[in-house]
């Protein structure tokens, strides 16, 4: 019995070992790729035609991207923008964290790494806001037992 602990234990810390350094590898890959879209970003202004969440091969980009994306992730779903810069109608993939508060059928000035928008201001007045997450039954349930009992609520 204490055998069988032991090298479920041994393994264990093998295997959390190998997750830390895997983990540290691809936490430096991640750096080195936000310098350089941190060196190659301009600011455009565009104005958004469309917004949707698809598949790479249905979002009309170029073949070259399509070709260095990796497998598993060409079935994934991107956030794609179709603007048009100038008197160009381009598709550009989006950053998750800002693809709500994209206003359609409006001018922005958007900051852009190759096809990629990292950040949108808008140039006529200010952009909505992503609209807050509905709360869920449980979390709504949570917060009455709390308000009830006297205690501060989660955040």
């Amino acid at each position: 019995m204490a055998k069988v602990l032991i090298t479920i234990l041994i393994i264990l810390v093998v295997l959390l070992v190998v997750l830390y350094f895997v983990g540290k590898k691809m936490q430096k890959k991640q750096a080195e790729q936000e310098a350089q879209i941190e060196a190659a970003k301009q600011t455009v202004t565009m104005l958004i035609i469309d917004k949707k969440k698809l598949k790479l091969k249905e979002a009309g980009l170029p073949a070259a991207v399509l070709e260095q994306t990796p497998k598993y992730m060409r079935r994934a779903k991107f956030p794609i923008v179709k603007a048009k810069i100038g008197p160009q109608i381009m598709s550009l993939i989006c950053d998750a964290a800002i693809f709500d508060i994209i206003p359609v059928k409006k001018e922005v000035k958007a900051t852009v790494s190759g096809i990629y928008i990292t950040d949108v201001k808008g140039i006529r007045g200010k952009l909505n806001t992503a609209p807050a997450k509905k709360k869920g039954k449980f979390r709504s349930w949570v917060e009455k037992m709390q308000e009830k009992a006297g205690a501060k609520p989660l955040k």
